[in-house]
């Protein structure tokens, strides 16, 4: 059973980091005969022996189907899986269980919200999002526009990748129906003050939902304190296994959603000309639910709580620093944003020199990192990019990781002068 992690003054305790390593197996492979440097953490993040153990005890020793099952296996599976959603309300401290639901990705969560919001828009209204959204939070509300004449508006950054409160002022107007908006950029590491846009929003009765497969991996989350209606995570980027994400939503907007999918397991009558819809978590948990994927999730997430995440921060964030110094001494090379309090992750590029060809010439240094896009369009055009590289930091990285790095740049550079 994954029980939450609970602890006093974690912050006490000096940080391990090589302690920490060592509860990741793939970290201490090699590739091209050079030790891994893994600074793709963005994108996914490695996953710790407690998590992996966690996923085999599940299949080997507790495996069947959850709910309406008598027998031992499916009682003891239905045990473990509510535990973990258990778990992740801890982890956001949500105000009750009923208030989490399990999807297969935060896309599939955002998109399931804007399902559900469909029938309160009407042409003319408004949606505000931020400039630096990911695709996964831009394309549901496209499809809002496209079927119901929504108009999306846009809360732009500024040449630091800084985003205010001012500009949030100015775009939440008497037509908006929803502010939808990013907890961490994923290009820039910019974090949007959400606790003041949902005061704001809410003010005039907008809900909110926060995006944050990017913030409940660098930020301790508290739903409650933060004031939004909905927050979406995925597993994998948090240490957990792929194939669920997180959607918290609030008691009474899920009380007032149509369910996303239908099946088994969100009705509670059907007839052949009638249905009764399961109250949620359930109603948008159609069919059978990532079981062991929820239960490798709460051991992942339990595993983050014992560190402790104020501490993961930190070092997140001596990290960014200790990196920017290195990397703002190599030539020819631009940072992407550097908005005070970002989290741990650089986007960069060096002047004439295309990301992928800098991500694979590294790449034969051991070093990992993300080139492209980043599944953020807009927001790469209002830099004047058409593609960066990006290298993310996660809790078991190094200085002398970053150094790899710096060093892998520079040989990178020198190769095309």
């Amino acid at each position: 059973m994954n029980a939450p992690f609970n602890s006093q003054d974690l912050d006490q305790r000096p940080y391990d980091v090589e302690a920490i390593r060592r509860d990741f197996p793939i970290l201490s492979r090699t590739v091209y005969g050079k030790p891994l440097v893994y600074l793709d953490n963005g994108a996914s993040a490695q996953k710790p022996t407690a998590m992996l153990e966690a996923v085999h005890r599940a299949y080997s020793e507790e495996y069947a189907n959850v709910h309406r099952g008598l027998h031992f296996l499916s009682n003891a599976a239905t045990e473990a899986f509510e535990a973990s959603r258990e778990t992740v309300r801890h982890f956001l401290n949500a105000s009750s269980v009923d208030e989490i639901i399990f999807t297969r990705s935060a896309t599939e969560a955002i998109n399931l919200v804007s399902y559900g919001f469909e029938q309160e828009i009407g042409e003319g209204d408004e949606i505000v999002l931020t400039i630096m959204e990911h695709h996964s939070n831009l394309v549901p509300w496209h499809f809002l526009r496209e079927r119901r004449g929504a108009k999306l508006v846009f809360v732009p950054v500024g040449d630091d990748g800084s985003i205010s409160m001012d500009e949030f002022e100015k775009a939440i107007g008497p037509r908006t129906k929803l502010v939808a908006i990013t907890h961490m950029s994923n290009v820039l590491g910019t974090v949007t003050p959400v606790k003041d846009v949902c005061a704001l929003a809410q003010a005039h009765g907008i809900p909110v939902l926060v995006d944050g497969s990017q913030g409940a991996v660098h930020l301790n989350v508290d739903v409650q304190d933060i004031g939004c209606d909905f927050y979406i995570f995925t597993g994998h980027k948090v240490y957990g296994p792929t194939g669920i994400g997180v959607l918290y939503g609030r008691g009474e907007r899920l009380d007032a959603m149509r369910p996303f999918n239908g099946g088994g397991e969100m009705i509670i009558e059907v007839t052949e000309d009638s249905v009764t819809y399961n109250a949620p978590p359930h109603r948008f948990e159609a069919g059978t639910p990532p079981i062991v994927q929820a239960i490798g999730l709460a051991a992942s997430l339990n595993y983050m709580m014992s560190i402790g995440r104020d501490r993961i921060s930190a070092h997140e964030h001596d990290l960014l620093s200790y990196a920017t110094d290195r990397l703002s001494a190599i030539n020819s090379l631009r940072i992407y944003g550097n908005a005070p309090g970002k989290g741990g992750i650089i986007s960069f590029d060096l002047e004439g020199i295309h990301s992928h060809d800098v991500a694979m010439l590294i790449d034969r240094e051991g070093v990992a990192v993300r080139a492209g896009t980043h599944c953020a369009q807009p927001l790469l055009k209002r830099f004047g990019a058409t593609s960066t590289c990006r290298a993310s930091f996660a809790l078991y990285n190094t200085r002398a990781e970053v150094d790899s790095l710096a060093e892998a740049l520079e040989k990178a550079r020198r190769f095309f002068a």
